[in-house]
């Protein structure tokens, strides 16, 4: 539907009411400019009775006057007042009833200039009377001309007032009503509420303005939903941030609090998994050739694993594995970048704890190997120069098979207490330069390859982080020790040395040879020192069993359970 102008319809309206009332003056101008004359042309025509008498009174002198009165009675008859009865404006009854006087008065003329007054007389009731009918028509003309004007200006205002009524409900149905509506929805859009519903309309000038201020408040509301989602995103962005660094910074807190276990590091993933419940966690550390040391988070791992995201564990120039992820929806990949420095740095700076406290053991038991030489080794090679001399001392008198027993074991005794003293010292010199058990294991084995044609392996499969400092010793001294005794004592060709582990809980180190076997070996108990052997299991929580092997020679079995303190 097309709309129409609401500025030509109020125009419209207004050039109406103007025509209208400009029609009705002009109207009541030209009515009023023809009953202008209608007073005198009465009172002309009232005075033609007054004449028509005093005619009667010369019909019959003769005189001159009767010609004057007779000049002056046509004067009045054919004046412009009473001319205007023949106007095309008069009514037709004037018309003819002024046209009758005429002709009634060219008789009562004849009458007065044939001095016959007794006819003039006779005629002049009947003159009297139409001139009486002339004066009536007159009025009556001009009492409907008054009529005329006064209905015409009661129709006319009546019609301006019916239109003015129809314009006043018109601008209030059409213009008010809506601009308040208008105005409605602009104060609901001041308020904040833009969902607003413009009124129709039928106008241009009016739906130009509904159409424009409804695009404003879509606009604006468009502009309100696009700040209130970026404010929200931001505040979600930023509670997430906050959520984030309150995470790394506890798992901080948590990771440098103790020990750096699988424990505490499969608390921190079940932590990074509860902030991430979409995500499936595990933690591989590896470094160089050792074993891979997985950690699951709880949730397990997916068996048809696809779309892995790895990231490193890498601070400065260690790198120790990585974190494997898995997620169902977008990976938030900067918390599990920081995450993972966050990870490799702990275990960097628990290493370097680790390789401290090694290298203060190792300092220790160093101080106290030069103690033991300085005043054992000492003691005991003053003891062997004296049974020497004491023996080659002793004259053929006081020589007898009993004498000769005794000083043989003192002999036997101190050699034995000086070789024991110096593998003692032996194991107190080993030294660790790194935190990584299987370099030092390797060079001690090298030490001692050189020491004897034994051909010695090393099947190493533990994780890198997997043991304590004072873990590392006592494993490398019981390794040494069981590994010299297969040296030594058992004859044997071949060792072979595995680290592994022997279930989640436990690790196992096992030194099989194939010398002699276990029976003689437990003959010489206390001259091996796998007493000492069974003290060192106990330090490190763990058991070391010994058993003979099926083709043959024997296995040391250390049992123990990773990262534990010392007892």
């Amino acid at each position: 539907m097309k709309k129409g102008s609401l500025t030509s319809t109020i125009l419209g309206l207004m050039l109406t009411l103007i025509l209208l009332s400009s029609g009705l003056a002009t109207f009541s101008i030209i009515n009023l400019s023809y009953s202008l004359g209608d007073a005198k042309a009465i009172n002309a025509s009232g005075s033609l009775r007054m004449q028509s008498y005093r005619l009667m009174f010369y019909a019959n002198s003769g005189s001159d006057e009767a010609d004057e009165k007779i000049e002056e009675f046509e004067n009045t008859l054919y004046s412009d007042a009473l001319k205007r009865s023949q106007a095309w404006y008069s009514s037709q009854a004037s018309t003819d009833q002024y046209q009758l006087v005429i002709s009634k008065w060219k008789l009562m003329k004849h009458y007065i200039q044939e001095e016959n007054s007794r006819l003039y007389a006779a005629a002049l009731k009947d003159f009297v009377d139409t001139i009486d009918l002339l004066v009536l028509e007159m009025e009556h003309h001009a009492a409907f001309k008054i009529k005329l004007l006064a209905a015409s200006q009661i129709f006319g205002l009546g019609l301006m007032l019916f239109i003015a009524f129809l314009a006043v409900r018109f601008t209030k149905k059409k213009v008010v009503t809506p601009l308040h509506k208008l105005m409605e929805s602009a104060n609901t859009i001041s308020k904040g509420n833009f969902d607003i519903k413009m009124p129709p309309t039928d106008y241009v000038e009016l739906s130009a303005l509904s159409n424009a201020l409804e695009s404003t408040a879509k606009e604006l509301s468009t502009l309100y939903k696009d700040l209130e989602s970026q404010v929200k995103e931001k505040t979600h962005a930023l509670t997430r941030a906050n959520d984030e660094l309150t995470l790394l910074y506890d798992n901080l807190v948590m990771l440098h609090s103790g020990t750096l276990d699988i424990d505490t590091l499969k608390q921190a993933l079940n932590q990074l998994r509860a902030h991430e419940p979409h995500s499936f966690l595990r933690l591989v550390i590896c470094q160089d050739d050792e074993e891979k040391q997985v950690i699951e988070a709880d949730g397990g791992w997916p068996l048809a694993a696809s779309n892995q995201l790895n990231f490193p564990l890498k601070f400065e120039d260690n790198e120790l594995g990585y974190l494997e992820v898995i997620s169902t929806e977008q990976p938030n990949h900067p918390l599990f970048e920081n995450f993972a420095i966050m990870l490799a740095r702990s275990i960097v700076i628990y290493s370097a704890g680790e390789q401290k406290q090694q290298l203060a053991l190792m300092e220790e038991r160093g101080v106290i190997a030069r103690e033991l030489h300085d005043s054992l080794g000492q003691l005991l090679s003053f003891l062997k120069i004296q049974v020497n001399l004491l023996s080659k001392g002793l004259d053929s008198a006081c020589r007898s098979p009993q004498v000769e027993e005794q000083l043989s074991e003192i002999n036997e005794g101190v050699n034995t207490a000086y070789v024991q003293l110096r593998e003692l010292l032996s194991t107190f010199r080993l030294t660790i330069k790194d935190p990584n058990l299987s370099h030092a294991i390797e060079a001690m084995l090298e030490q001692l390859r050189g020491q004897s044609n034994v051909i010695i392996s090393l099947d190493y499969k533990l994780p890198l982080q997997l043991l304590g400092a004072h873990q590392h010793i006592h494993v490398l001294q019981l390794t040494r020790e069981a590994t010299l005794n297969a040296i030594k004592h058992a004859d044997a060709k071949h060792i072979n040395i595995r680290c592994f582990m022997s279930s989640p809980t436990d690790v196992t180190i096992s030194i099989s040879d194939d010398g002699v076997g276990i029976e003689q070996l437990r003959e010489r108990d206390q001259h091996f020192g796998i007493g000492i052997m069974h003290e060192r299991a106990s330090r490190l929580s763990g058991i070391v069993e010994f058993s003979s092997n099926p083709e043959g020679g024997t296995t040391v079995t250390l049992t123990f359970p990773p990262q534990q303190e010392p007892s």
